[in-house]
């Protein structure tokens, strides 16, 4: 019989239905079907309601980055991801600024651009001229599909409007400033756009399209920013050598991809850790790394007058405490109470920080040992996995691998089949 992936009423049916046409049509073993139905933290009720078309759920592990004091206060970081060494990385980063008083972070508050779309507009210099004295009457329009927000102080607050020149011809593009306060903000801003469009297409004598959040929220910035004692990342040289590394990535674009990577694996880990939606803040991260015309590392590391590392980190970070998987998800709750974060604007200098110190633990490893020497030694656990170790073997295997320099799974085998050949003949 011939395999299709056209199946009428799919989601309609039932996680475990979705399961075994799944089954049937990947030919799983029972044994893998047996780990899809493995919820976990996250039961089945609550992911079918999450998203569509459920049939498992995917668990990635969740591990606690220690010795973090943030403006002053001490914090334990709950951080989902699969890459080795990026925990212990953070930690032991976390440790070297703390000579120095910590990261310290700030960030600009809670406001998130919806943009609408205008098209077909004659005059659209005059029309945007037009639009922006009629701000009071489409801000109260947006405003009366949230009371909520409003009354907790957010809402709509200002209004922009510019023209710009595309493949279909001129268009206005207005964006409209929503003060969204303790959530991430996408579904009011979206809502409220939506609201405002035809008041707006009308004033200006023309069409709208398109009436969506931007995710360059570049209203919504977190800035974190470190002083480090040379002598606590390693002396003088491993200093000049983070330093070096920086300018690497200013100067090159290769380069900076890699560098914001760095500062971007302990970003992720938060958010996902919190429920929140990590592709937007990728988005915004390295739209606003590209906001120049050239894309540029999102922080600094430069030496001052006394010979200590000064790091600075500033980028979009558009992140909520309120609504969405931050709610839904237990384990997202259970990692906002391990955090202890009163506000959205908290959590956003939270995670900033990460990513700051992140960037310094991958810099610092290059700038010293180089990167595949802590990375490779987590690594080779998941190596040594892999070709067959279990229990004790699993350490022994690994440890043997990084002393003799060959971390691949021919090499685990190997040494895996000498160890049991010892053990054999005890």
């Amino acid at each position: 019989m011939t395999k299709t992936s056209r199946i009428p009423g799919f989601y309609k049916l039932s996680p475990e239905e979705r399961l075994k046409i799944v089954a049937e049509f990947a030919g799983l073993t029972a044994e893998e079907v047996e780990t899809l139905k493995k919820f976990g933290g996250l039961d089945e009720a609550t992911a079918n309601r999450m998203i569509e078309n459920v049939v498992g759920a995917f668990q990635l592990p969740i591990g606690i980055a220690v010795n973090f004091l943030i403006n002053g206060k001490d914090y334990l970081i709950p951080m989902v991801i699969e890459e080795p060494s990026v925990v212990a990385a953070a930690s032991n980063a976390a440790k070297m600024a703390r000579e120095g008083g910590g990261v310290f972070a700030q960030t600009t508050g809670s406001l998130m651009i919806g943009q609408i779309q205008i098209l077909g507009v004659k005059d659209p210099y005059a029309a945007r001229l037009e639009i922006l004295r009629n701000k009071d009457e489409i801000l109260e329009i947006a405003n009366e599909k949230d009371p909520v927000l409003v009354k907790l102080g957010g809402g709509a607050k200002d209004l922009e409007a510019r023209v710009i020149e595309s493949k279909v011809g001129p268009m206005i593009i207005v964006h409209l400033i929503v003060d969204v306060k303790d959530a991430m903000g996408a579904n009011a801003v979206n809502t409220m756009a939506e609201a405002v469009a035809p008041r707006i297409a009308s004033i200006a004598g023309g069409r709208f399209r398109l009436r969506i959040i931007s995710n360059l929220a570049d209203k919504r910035l977190v800035r974190a920013w470190t002083r480090i004692p040379p002598e606590a990342v390693g002396g003088k040289e491993v200093a000049e050598g983070i330093v070096e590394a920086w300018a690497f990535a200013d100067a090159d674009p290769y380069r900076a991809a890699t560098h914001n990577k760095g500062i971007m694996n302990g970003v992720d880990a938060v958010v996902i850790a919190t429920g929140n939606d990590w592709r937007a803040v990728e988005a915004g991260a390295h739209a606003y790394a590209a906001r120049t015309g050239k894309y540029k590392p999102l922080s600094t590391w430069e030496l001052d007058e006394k010979g200590y590392l000064v790091g600075s980190l500033e980028m979009p970070l558009a992140v909520g405490i309120v609504g969405g998987a931050t709610k839904t998800n237990p384990l997202a709750r259970i990692s906002l109470k391990i955090l202890g974060v009163k506000s959205a604007q908290e959590l956003a200098e939270v995670i900033g920080a990460v990513g700051l110190i992140q960037n310094l633990a991958a810099l610092r490893a290059l700038a010293a040992e180089g990167i595949q020497a802590g990375h490779m030694s987590l690594h080779a656990k998941n190596i040594a996995v892999m070709a067959g170790a279990v229990g004790d073997e699993i350490d022994e295997v690994a440890e043997k691998m990084v002393q003799e320099g060959c971390v691949r799974v021919d090499c685990a085998k190997e040494i895996l089949e000498r160890i049991r050949g010892e053990k054999s003949r005890k």
